[in-house]
């Protein structure tokens, strides 16, 4: 079931890729990135991730550009320990769609909660092997 203290409306504040050769954060979709990330009590996420300064597109190119500044995926979730498991049934990239995706999560004294992503390789950092590390304030 889901955790009644992580429910709720969350707004994206950072999120960043963490190498894992270095420990180096970088941010993935510029320093002030626009989201959202929905828990419900019943057990359905959705998360909406974006970079700011997305321009309206003028070109195809312009357009296919858009998938990667974006991010945004949805489907039941569950708790386990310090993590939520989400079966995706509809994301921005078809790959993702009928996997599970695995969030470990903590839930700061201020109110901030932090997400971070097993290791893994992103295809913003193709080549690397590390793990996303996304911050949410409530919303």
């Amino acid at each position: 079931m889901p955790d009644g203290q992580i429910t709720g409306t969350w707004r994206l504040t950072s999120i960043r890729f963490q190498y894992a050769d270095t420990g180096e954060q970088v941010d993935m979709y510029g320093a002030n990135p626009l989201g959202f990330l929905v828990l419900t009590e019943d057990g359905r996420m959705m998360a909406l991730v974006t970079s700011a300064d997305r321009a309206t597109p003028n070109t195809d190119a312009d357009t296919a550009a858009l998938f990667q500044s974006m991010m945004s995926y949805t489907g039941e979730y569950r708790i386990e320990a310090d993590r939520f498991v989400t079966n995706i049934d509809v994301a921005w990239h078809p790959a993702w769609n009928g996997t599970e995706q695995t969030r470990f999560f903590e839930l700061s004294d201020n109110g901030t909660l932090l997400l971070t992503t097993p290791p893994q390789t992103h295809p913003l950092f193709p080549g690397h092997i590390g793990r996303g590390v996304i911050s949410w304030c409530r919303g």
